[in-house]
């Protein structure tokens, strides 16, 4: 099968299938010069649109939601994920790294809210369709998680900061007033108890059976950017 090969009842253009295809196989070179935030935003607005055509076309009953930041125990430990990362670190011991200076806000997810929201989802009404945004609305800075990481985790771990890339968002939160509405669902399980689920699963495991990422240039490729 081609690399680009799309499917023939898909009806977006070509050119909106490549760069879907694309997106996945170069987000590390794409987001050096987008941003990775705006190559994710840009792939999914396509795929939507590839599915709301399917489901226009066809009649096909189709459930469509948004997944905000998700975290949980089984994650991998070297996703790249804030979570994952900063408690990797710490469990090691090993410098925990801010890019800027860590007032940026995120909103996390724990993932037994998440599935909970996809099935009562999966059973709404039909003719419903999406997208729902599925995600916990309240905001951390990514400073205070870290030292919450360190504090759970009991680590004598140091943070430190580093040049905070131009494309890194400032704030990320996620309206779930639809998701209540229609789903009745809103996140139950705390940051602090999520937590320490998740350090709970890292710590038992052997982290040197994961293999670990190549080093990941995006950043840097953002930050010599603004430096040139």
């Amino acid at each position: 099968m081609p690399a680009c090969y799309k499917p023939p009842h898909l009806r977006c253009t070509e050119t909106q299938w490549k760069v879907i295809i694309l997106s996945r196989s170069h987000t590390v070179e794409t987001s050096a010069a987008l941003g990775f935030g705006v190559v994710m935003m840009k792939e999914s607005e396509l795929l939507r649109l590839c599915f709301f055509d399917y489901h226009r076309q066809n009649q096909v009953d189709i459930k469509v939601v948004r997944i905000f930041n998700t975290y949980g125990d089984r994650m991998h430990p070297y996703d790249g994920r804030v979570v994952s990362n900063f408690v990797v670190q710490a469990i090691k011991g090993e410098d925990i790294t801010i890019y800027g200076d860590g007032s940026q806000t995120r909103s996390f997810c724990f993932v037994d809210d998440l599935i909970e929201a996809i099935i009562r989802m999966m059973n709404s009404e039909k003719g419903f369709t999406g997208p729902v945004n599925i995600g916990n609305p309240g905001e951390f800075t990514i400073k205070e998680l870290a030292e919450l990481v360190i504090e759970l985790t009991g680590s004598k771990s140091k943070i430190v900061y580093l040049p905070l890339p131009h494309d890194d968002p400032l704030q990320r939160k996620p309206d779930i007033t639809l998701a209540k509405a229609k789903l009745d669902w809103e996140p139950k399980v705390a940051l602090r108890e999520g937590l320490g689920k998740t350090i709970e699963y890292f710590k038992s495991i052997k982290l040197e059976d994961y293999e670990q990422p190549t080093n990941h240039t995006a950043h840097k490729s953002s930050q010599k950017e603004e430096a040139s």
